[in-house]
């Protein structure tokens, strides 16, 4: 039985080592919602927005590359639940600046410190800073919240205390295991990052300044992260809530990942939500129209406004027993879309493989 064993193994092996082993392997393409929630709101556990978009072939579970889109509040436990080590992380990509789209950010960088001190650093990838405009003076700066990233965890005496107990660990912090890569959006799709048959662009969108959306083209397919954004025109009168940007982008995407807002949240309507808020948002309906318009076959509706079952947004009311599910492709069908609709829970995934 041993000797069995022993030559099963060998076989096994010599197998795997042959060459054109696993070439028949389709490349894959995996998109995993991380965190759903939508604005700084909290209900029942839901992760802050972020998400995970993966590319392989199906014998290494479309692992080759991970890029992650936003870090909101408990991302780090999210990728732990699927088993993906935050060492294992290529690229992390900001949309904007936005406490509940990068507030993970600290505790995947500081665990990364902790345990991966020795590298690969990780490439944020986020917008030069953008001064805004108007008399408030203020400048938003991703790479400024990536430096002082470790900042706290510095001056608590925390940094020194753990290098006393591992000196491999990096003097500056979890700060010195990034490489920031900013980009100044414009009003074209722009390459900002590559790895080997993976490219990612990037456009400006209207959202807050700085804001911008993204698409991945790979083998086995492409997908649009949307991002907050909205219609450059603030509020109507206007043909649609959604971006024009975004929809430049999504000609032809495999998927299409944007956050939403649910028409009953609307100034219509009884929830008090503040307009402005409000219309700064895409649509659930405007949503389906556009995907419908740019030929996208899978939307992912994601940063739900309200989530799925909570009676209120915050302090302001929805309506009793909340949304469903039902609610949101509805509100996609009205806008005339007939692809596929995911209405985003935390961890919902859709691979596709190349044919």
């Amino acid at each position: 039985m041993r000797n069995s064993l022993v030559v099963g193994i060998a076989l096994a092996i010599l197998i795997a080592l042959a060459p054109g082993f696993g070439a028949n392997a389709a490349p894959c393409l995996k998109v995993t919602l991380t965190g759903t929630q939508g604005g700084p709101p909290l209900f029942k556990g839901q992760a802050g927005a972020g998400t995970l978009v993966q590319f392989g072939d199906e014998e290494n579970a479309c692992g080759d590359v991970r890029l992650q889109f936003d870090t909101g509040r408990g991302t780090n436990q999210q990728l732990s639940k699927i088993r993906v080590p935050v060492g294992t992380i290529d690229a992390i990509f900001f949309t904007h600046m936005h406490s509940d789209h990068v507030e993970g950010l600290h505790d995947i960088l500081q665990l990364r410190w902790h345990f991966v001190s020795g590298g690969p650093k990780v490439d944020v990838v986020c917008s030069d800073d953008v001064k805004a405009p108007g008399p408030l003076d203020f400048t938003l700066s991703c790479r400024n919240y990536v430096t002082h990233i470790g900042d706290a965890f510095i001056q608590s005496g925390e940094i020194a205390q753990r290098i006393a107990e591992n000196n491999n660990r990096l003097p500056g912090g979890p700060a010195d295991l990034v490489n920031v890569m900013t980009f100044a959006p414009g009003g074209e799709p722009a390459d900002v990052w590559s790895s080997g048959d993976v490219t990612v662009s990037a456009i400006g969108s209207t959202h807050i300044p700085g804001h911008a959306s993204y698409r991945v083209d790979t083998p086995a397919g492409s997908v649009v992260i949307g991002g907050d954004a909205g219609n450059d025109v603030r509020q109507p009168p206007r043909a649609s809530s959604t971006s024009e940007q975004v929809e430049m982008l999504a000609q032809g995407a495999d998927v299409l990942v944007h956050s939403t807002i649910h028409p009953i949240m609307g100034p219509d309507g009884n929830s008090g939500f503040p307009p402005p808020i409000y219309f700064r948002q895409s649509t659930a309906s405007d949503l389906g129209a556009l995907s419908q318009r740019a030929g996208v076959k899978n939307l992912m509706l994601t940063h739900l406004i309200p989530p799925l079952g909570a009676p209120q947004q915050g302090p302001y009311p929805v309506k009793e027993g909340g949304l469903s599910e039902a609610d949101y492709t509805q509100a996609v069908a009205d806008g005339g879309f007939g692809g596929n609709t995911i209405v985003g829970s935390d961890l919902a995934d859709l691979m596709l493989v190349a044919q």
